[in-house]
């Protein structure tokens, strides 16, 4: 017989390397949570003067890369970035910023300047004067729906810009994803359009990864969480097994410590208890399926457990202050979110 987890003896703390191997699986769960929706890619050649802006779109992420020349990236609280060929940005925050020569540069908006069609949601933005035949720089940009499912308070932690250099060593299988891309927009061989379009998702999971495994020594929250064994297990057996309601007790065996201190732990890391987690993530994954995946909230509420639809209903309203059927009507809205 398993003894009562609150006389469950607690585990050593483990180590925590900068790869925290054994948080390695709720990353691989996290990633395969994400989903980026909605993707826009453009191309756009430049002559040696340009000034390119983006909004702010809430909800979403930019990529950029450098194929060839250089830029400077001014984000929304006047930050320069200098980007060579081969830098790569990513910005999880969907902030407006611009790609500019020169800090003295005017800039015109993304969406003011003409573009013809490079293929499936790819198109390409010729600003070069007749009098360049050669473009000065050459980059290709995205504007995407960025959904971590369950874990989309990580979002929120992520910094406004990460910048990866060619070379840059934190993050070493980028280095060939980068190398691709260039090649591709640089040969434009026939498909290239689809080609970026997928090398550029492979590219923003490993930024993602990256992040997570080399972020900030103080992050707090989920990333916390992430690199604290213990939670990892718990929180990998939530978003494994979304159909359960998971109680304070099997969640603390989970992670071999008393129900007390996996309590208290956990409160004290994610900032709220982890039934009120448990109750946030399901309703996350059933607004992913209700909205992106068109199923229906009878089945949905049959898929996470629910008695009935009634009471999945009334549990949804409790955590979103909305009823599910209201997904459909209000998906700009989205569903609330651990640590947002």
């Amino acid at each position: 017989m398993m003894p009562h987890p609150d006389f469950l003896p607690e585990t050593p703390i483990m180590p925590v390397n900068k790869h925290f191997a054994l948080s390695s699986e709720l990353i691989s769960e996290l990633l395969l949570e994400m989903r980026l929706r909605g993707v826009q890619y453009r191309r756009l050649q430049t002559g040696s003067e340009f000034g390119v802006g983006f909004s702010n779109r809430p909800g979403h992420a930019y990529f950029h890369y450098i194929a060839v020349g250089t830029a400077l990236l001014r984000t929304h609280d006047g930050t320069l970035h200098e980007l060579k060929a081969g830098s790569m940005v990513f910005m999880p925050q969907g902030e407006d910023h611009q790609l500019i020569s020169d800090v003295s540069c005017s800039f015109q908006h993304i969406d003011t300047l003409g573009s013809a069609p490079l293929g499936e949601a790819v198109s390409g933005i010729n600003t070069c004067p007749s009098s360049h035949p050669t473009p000065s720089t050459v980059l290709f940009y995205g504007c995407m729906e960025f959904d971590l499912g369950g874990m989309q308070g990580l979002g929120k932690l992520m910094p406004q810009a990460i910048v990866v250099e060619a070379n840059e060593q934190i993050y070493p299988g980028l280095v060939p994803i980068l190398g691709a891309m260039k090649f591709e927009i640089c040969s434009g061989r026939a498909g290239f359009a689809g080609i970026l379009a997928r090398l550029a998702e492979v590219a923003a999971a490993m930024i993602v990864r990256g992040w997570i495994e080399n972020g900030s020594e103080n992050a707090a929250g989920l990333i916390a969480a992430l690199r604290d064994p213990r939670l990892a297990r718990a929180i990998l057996a939530i978003h494994r097994d979304t159909g359960r309601e998971w109680s304070v007790a099997e969640l603390a065996a989970q992670s071999h410590v008393s129900r007390s201190v996996f309590a208290e732990r956990f409160k004290s890391i994610i900032g709220i208890p982890p039934q009120r987690y448990v109750r946030e993530v399901r309703m996350r994954i059933a607004g992913h399926w209700i909205i992106h995946e068109k199923i229906s909230i009878e089945t949905v509420a049959l898929r996470l457990g629910y008695a009935s639809q009634a009471a999945f209903s009334r549990a949804f309203k409790r955590i979103n202050g909305y009823p599910p059927g209201a997904m459909r009507q209000r998906p700009a809205r989205g569903v609330n979110t651990v640590n947002e």
